[in-house]
């Protein structure tokens, strides 16, 4: 089944590997589902069903012109669950992937889902408030969508570097940064765009404060991109029950510099 249809008919591109307890992977901005290489070949390996699909307007799926408000995307979410038939699964979002993971369980309920991944996560927000003192102002994001306007290209190669951390205590090789760079030129320039303000402007607190399922939250000490005081360490204030790992010295892009320990740390987590 490589392909679905979400609700209004945008079609979504979904990768359906191995047997055993169902996990939904969300990937993060500007990626697409390959970004899980790792963690879907290792979850599959050890006895579990792995479903990871690219958002509208990224990758495989679709291109539409509208469709990038977290309503919708959490919709395309519940179009995948329903689509595939998973019971009982543990969806896991990364990145901007984890405003879906909130969405979802605030507007479909617990429907086909029993427990929750939010790896290196926007939510509860980004957007500097009253509430939120550590987090960004609007000002960043639209510098964001002036950079991507100018030269997309140039500004995404940029942006991944701190998405890896380079030159920091981690990073990845040259080869995996020109990976990056691919997934993210294969992207709608509009969908690359109007996912900054969702991801960017978006408040999940009242999504994340109606969460009740067994939670797992995971960010690294130096995420650049989605600082830890802003995100996990204010999700983790909102949800006392939730298990919070904090990677030191992390980067953003963990999935990648982090690879195997994600993974280890999943596989507990799903056991």
């Amino acid at each position: 089944m490589p392909m679905i249809s979400a609700r209004d008919g945008t079609q979504l591109y979904v990768k359906d590997w191995g047997e055993g307890r169902p996990v939904v992977l969300i990937h993060g901005w500007p990626l697409n589902a390959d970004s899980w290489e790792t963690q879907a070949v290792g979850l599959a390996e050890a006895g579990h069903r792995v479903i990871s699909y690219d958002r509208r307007g990224f990758g495989r799926s679709d291109q539409p012109w509208d469709g990038y408000d977290y309503d919708t995307l959490a919709d395309d979410l519940a179009a995948v669950i329903e689509a595939t038939g998973v019971q009982d699964a543990a969806i896991v979002g990364f990145s901007m992937g984890g405003g879906e993971v909130a969405r979802y369980v605030s507007r479909h309920g617990a429907r086909g889902v029993g427990r929750l991944a939010f790896i290196a996560s926007v939510a509860p927000g980004l957007l500097k408030s009253e509430a939120n003192p550590e987090g960004a102002t609007a000002d960043l994001f639209e510098g964001m969508r002036d950079g991507l306007r100018k030269d997309r290209p140039a500004f995404l190669r940029g942006f991944f570097k701190d998405f890896y951390g380079q030159g920091l205590m981690s990073g990845v090789s040259d080869a995996a940064l020109d990976w990056t760079q691919g997934m993210a030129m294969m992207a709608s320039p509009r969908a690359t765009l109007e996912c900054v303000t969702a991801f960017g402007m978006t408040d999940f607190s009242a999504d994340v404060a109606g969460i009740t399922l067994p939670t797992l939250i995971v960010h690294g000490t130096a995420d650049k991109i989605v600082p830890i005081d802003a995100t996990a360490r204010r999700m983790a204030r909102m949800l006392p029950a939730a298990r919070l790992i904090e990677y030191d010295g992390a980067p953003h892009g963990l999935g990648a510099t982090h690879a195997d320990r994600l993974l280890d740390d999943l596989k507990a987590f799903l056991a």
